[in-house]
């Protein structure tokens, strides 16, 4: 744990008392704050109260008696509506700040100059991030990997010299950390997502570019028109950057080049310095860094650990050894030519496209809580569908798109799904393999408690399929 120290003798507010909210709470009593937790449920409450936290109801509270609020990322800020806490704060004149910006003033207080490494993007951060950290792993460094994934950024062993805080960031803990200033910041991309918190495009953009506008060295994918505008203002700012790619030749940085070898086609990454371009690492073979957004991943998790000192050859090593993550592109299963691939974090149409690249005649799970937009934007992708297997609410909106495009049914439910997949995908023809993807494209809380447990759920059926 990393005990905050730079509220000692301060009382301070920790509202939402998840994971995170927990973790901080126990960061600031640690460091000598009086803390006063409180949650909209009463049994987080009861919880906190049995952990030996003091809580108390901070409807009644004189706010003007606090020093700060902790907000947990999970609770709304600005959009739709700021949260009652946020409004008693503001109208009290106190600041309202998450748990990475508490992480941020103690390493500012402890070791200004330690390693940290943080990560945002709207999808591809949870695995650059894990990838970032067994590579540092691999080359023998400490390695503290938590925030957005994982544990509570404050449950992580605190900053020193020789340790390297590597630090998956969502937008809204950004939005709560205004003195976010990381070693290397890592932007990777962004797409249309959490508008319903953020109210627009350009407020969610912007928040995003926070965390790449105060780091050391930027590291900036350039593959969407967002992206690329903000490494442009990084350049215009004078500051350290680099570009990374899945589609394109960088001038500084380091992007995915596909050849064509023995028949078939090599990725590999490609460093480019002074003009001169240089592979350094070949991702084919390697499952858990499969398609081109893996290469993205790949190539900002490199760029990062270089950046750091760590040789090519041992970053290199590194890639052919990472596990994958849970949910991700995760391969869970093979009966014969039929691989069984769950993709459940794959929440949204963007998610989705990514897995949809990587394969060919897929039999295509999908279906949940749609996103806005639904899957008509994966509409030139409908050609490496085999067929599709739709659950959840979404499934009739699903239908409507896929008709008279892709062969398809409504499951309903995923054992039924599961079944009709692998039946289908058993008797296809042809030599080469084919795929039973878990790839929902929505949000999972219609029949699941969250992604995680759908796809802990589709693993236990294609287990029980032998």
């Amino acid at each position: 744990m990393t005990p905050i120290t730079s509220f000692v003798g301060k009382t301070v507010a920790v509202f939402g008392l998840g994971n995170s909210g927990a973790a901080t709470a126990f960061a600031l009593r640690d460091g000598g704050c009086e803390v006063i937790c409180f949650d909209d449920d009463e049994r987080s409450v009861g919880i906190a109260s049995g952990y030996g936290l003091r809580t108390g109801n901070l409807r009644a509270a004189n706010w003007k008696q606090l020093d700060a609020l902790v907000l947990s990322p999970g609770i709304p800020l600005t959009h739709p509506k700021p949260h009652w806490t946020v409004e008693s704060a503001t109208r009290a004149g106190i600041p309202i700040i998450g748990d990475v910006e508490l992480f941020c003033r103690e390493r500012a207080k402890l070791a200004p100059a330690s390693p940290f490494i943080a990560i945002t993007g709207t999808n591809g951060k949870s695995t650059t991030t894990a990838l970032i950290a067994h590579l540092l792993k691999a080359a023998g460094k400490d390695a503290q990997m938590g925030g957005n994934i994982g544990a509570p950024v404050l449950s992580l062993m605190p900053p020193a010299p020789d340790r390297v805080h590597v630090v998956e960031c969502s937008s809204f803990q950004i939005d709560l950390a205004p003195s976010l200033n990381p070693t290397i910041g890592i932007h990777l991309n962004l797409t249309p997502d959490h508008l319903d918190r953020h109210g627009t495009m350009e407020n969610y953009a912007a928040i995003k570019e926070r965390l790449v506008a105060a780091a050391g060295i930027a590291i900036i994918g350039v593959d969407d028109a967002w992206s690329k505008a903000m490494a442009s203002r990084r350049v215009a700012s004078g500051l350290p950057l680099l570009r990374i790619s899945a589609e394109a030749p960088v001038d500084n940085g380091i992007f995915a080049g596909v050849t064509a070898n023995d028949g078939a086609l090599d990725v590999r990454l490609v460093r480019v310095e002074g003009g001169k371009p240089r592979v350094v690492a070949n991702l084919s073979g390697i499952g858990s860094l499969r398609g081109m957004h893996n290469a993205q991943n790949a190539a900002a998790a490199f760029a990062a650990v270089s950046a750091l000192g760590v040789p090519d050859e041992v970053i290199a090593e590194g890639l052919r050894t990472y596990p994958g993550l849970p949910h991700r592109m995760e391969e869970v299963g093979r009966r014969g030519r039929v691989v069984f691939i769950n993709d459940s974090k794959a929440t949204n149409a963007d998610s989705t496209e990514k897995a949809l690249t990587s394969f060919r005649d897929v039999f295509w799970i999908a279906g949940g809580k749609a996103k806005e937009g639904g899957i008509e934007s994966l509409r030139r992708y409908f050609p490496n569908i085999a067929k599709a297997y739709l659950i959840g609410a979404a499934a009739e909106d699903f239908a409507k798109t896929l008709d008279g495009a892709v062969s398809h049914e409504i499951s309903g439910t995923l054992e039924k799904a599961v079944a009709a997949a692998a039946r289908d995908a058993a008797a296809h023809g042809g030599e080469r393999d084919v795929c039973v993807l878990l790839s929902p494209a929505c949000a999972s809380y219609d029949q699941f408690q969250n992604f995680e447990h759908r796809g802990d759920v589709f693993k236990t059926l294609v287990a029980k399929l032998g």
